[in-house]
């Protein structure tokens, strides 16, 4: 279950539903492993290059940086900028920090003090830098203002963060100010804010942060094999002389998972001369343990990537947390931890990459953004952009250009199980923002969410891919909210190339518009899949379902789903079989109220649908 009980307004979270699953995606996406690869992404793979110094955001500001590394001083006219202090950084850990200000003797009380008084000028020095946010946590917390146009440049870490961990309310404020990762340094992430922490960022880029990827690779078509039968047939079968897409993406050293035939879910390879835990009887084998360099990308254990604890046989299961935690390797831009919280403001998070989830942030407490961009991010395995399993809000911002692996390109809420049990979505609501360009070889190009609640108001969601399922938005197990949205332009080689609804999801879509979106088999437009999707004042066109067995190119209903349609207009769809409209599946309704029109589509209109031919 999610771990923050509050939604974004305070109030109280509307608890995910929580129902059974069941392999219940349509036959559509059987044959895609083996013959839709990494290619299909057009080089996703390419995003496991290490930052670049020399990358920089469509933010880039007109004046010269200046650039420094944690070896001490700004590069501006070759001379280093002390500050008249010596240093006080000395090996792998934050030792403490002569307080030069404060001398008049007034301490602050209970955290009250006027924010001028809180407030520290921060000179263009990594030293400095971690040495004031050191101070800071000592101190109860304060604003930290960086030099205007520095690079602050990490390059040493501790217990896998560049900075230390943020464990008061602490205020990082610049002006064209980067704080980023030196290429060529040891894998960490750039923040980390503990529980009881409270980091605000204005003005800032967080960029280049890199978490150590896991030894063991995960194959997108293996990882969604429960959600779909064909694609587990397809799993268990491999093609011959065919290599599982996420083997080319992720394949670290010499070590690749094969997919393994079993009774319930095919399951990763021990990895490395590690001593084999026993497995279940018919479930599931144990996952490799973390090497010994993971243990320095993060202090705490997930029970979405870190090994768990396997029952010795006659024993007991083992207790599994009730609070999501993050991973060892999530969160290489930002990492919020429960009971953490991050106000993310006119600022960037730039070409980080996460081994685990979460490319530029991973929350798992509660954090906003708001005016900023994430973009250029990578996640091995979900939420190339953003992962949440706590409480997100995010408004008038740009989430574009990333890729997660496995699922959930821009945003992840949530995300199914790998190698241990999976994360329940928490609660997302993306306002004014635009969600563009994002791609994963699984499912949910834009947006994924599992088990969790996700609003997308007044936001658009465009060009992005997914092979499986869900080009622009996937849900499973979830609540999903459209309202004046716009899904446009999106595309996969499965289902649902707008928006794809399963597992007994609720959908609601409001005064908003599905269009031109692509799927190779069904439902270009929207694919409804035991589930239930209500459409007001909305209009689904131009949608084309391309594959040779490409149907229903406007509304796709299968497995007992449920859509009704009011007001709204469902025109000008393609399909290469009948009907290009509404094709409605046995034991599946759709209901069409008098105002709504189903019309112009190609081939046909309908399919199994009361009053519509």
């Amino acid at each position: 279950m999610s771990n923050d009980v509050t939604s974004t307004d305070g109030g109280a979270s509307t608890a995910p539903p929580t129902r059974r699953r069941r392999a219940l995606w349509v036959a559509g996406v059987a044959g895609l492993t083996g013959v839709v690869g990494l290619a299909a992404l057009g080089g996703v793979a390419a995003r496991n290059d290490k930052p670049k110094s020399d990358q920089v955001s469509d933010a880039q500001p007109g004046a010269n940086r200046q650039n420094v590394s944690d070896d001490g001083g700004a590069d501006k006219n070759g001379a280093k900028d002390d500050g008249g202090q010596d240093d006080d950084w000395s090996g792998d850990d934050w030792s403490g920090f002569d307080d030069q200000s404060g001398k008049d003797g007034k301490d602050r009380k209970d955290g009250k003090h006027d924010e001028k008084d809180r407030t520290q000028q921060v000179p263009c020095d990594t030293d400095k830098l971690i040495q004031a946010i050191t101070f800071a946590n000592n101190k109860d917390g304060g604003v930290l203002e960086l030099a205007k146009g520095c690079t602050y440049t990490l390059t040493r870490n501790q217990d896998g963060n560049g900075l230390p961990v943020i464990t008061e309310h602490i205020t990082l404020k610049g002006e064209h100010t980067t704080i980023g990762r030196e290429a060529t340094a040891d894998y960490f992430r750039i923040l980390n804010v503990g529980a009881g922490g409270h980091l605000t960022l204005k003005g800032l880029s967080i960029r280049g942060g890199q978490t150590l990827r896991s030894p063991i690779t995960a194959d997108p078509a293996t990882v969604w094999a429960p959600y779909s039968a064909l694609v587990r047939n397809t799993v268990a079968k491999p093609v011959a002389g065919a290599k599982p897409a996420a083997a080319t993406a992720a394949k670290p050293a010499a070590t690749t998972a094969k997919p393994v035939e079993a009774t319930a879910k095919a399951a990763p390879a021990q990895a490395a001369p590690a001593t084999a835990a026993p497995a279940k009887a018919t479930a599931k084998a144990a996952p490799a343990k973390a090497p010994a360099a993971a243990t320095k990308a993060a202090p705490t254990a997930t029970k979405a990537t870190a090994a768990k604890p396997v029952a010795a046989a006659g024993a007991g299961p083992a207790a599994v947390p009730l609070v999501e935690q993050p991973g060892f390797t999530d969160g290489a831009g930002v990492l919020v931890q429960p009971g953490g919280r991050a106000e993310i403001l006119d600022s960037e998070l730039l070409y980080n990459q996460s081994g685990g989830n979460g490319g530029g942030l991973a929350n798992f407490g509660s954090t906003r953004l708001s005016k900023a961009t994430v973009a250029h991010n990578t996640a091995f395995f979900f939420g190339g952009g953003i992962f949440n399993a706590g409480v997100l809000q995010v408004d008038e911002s740009k989430i574009k250009d990333n890729t997660g692996i496995i699922g959930g390109g821009g945003i992840s809420n949530g995300a199914p199980e790998i190698f241990t049990d999976d994360v329940d979505g928490g609660s997302v609501w993306v306002h004014k923002s635009e969600i563009t360009d994002n791609e994963t070889l699984g499912f949910g190009g834009g947006v994924l969410d599992v088990e969790g609640t996700t609003t997308l108001h007044q936001t658009t969601v465009s060009d992005n891919t997914a092979v499986l399922a869900g080009g622009g938005v996937a849900v499973a197990d979830s609540q999903l909210t459209l309202k004046d949205a716009t899904v446009v332009k999106n595309s996969t080689a499965g289902v649902g190339g707008g928006v794809a609804v399963a597992f007994d999801s609720v959908a609601t879509i409001e005064n908003s518009r599905i269009k031109d979106n692509t799927a190779g088999f069904f439902g270009a437009g929207l694919y409804n899949d035991d589930s239930v999707t209500t459409l007001r004042d909305s209009e689904v066109s131009g949608n084309r379902a391309l594959g040779p067995l490409g149907s229903g190119g406007g509304i796709y209903n299968t497995d007992g789903g449920e859509v009704s349609l009011h007001r709204t207009k469902v025109t000008h769809n393609f399909a290469t079989l009948p009907p290009g409209g509404i094709s409605n599946g046995l034991f599946s309704v759709v209901r069409l109220d008098d105002e709504s029109v189903v019309s112009a589509n190609r081939p046909t209109n309908c399919l199994n649908v009361p009053d519509c031919f």
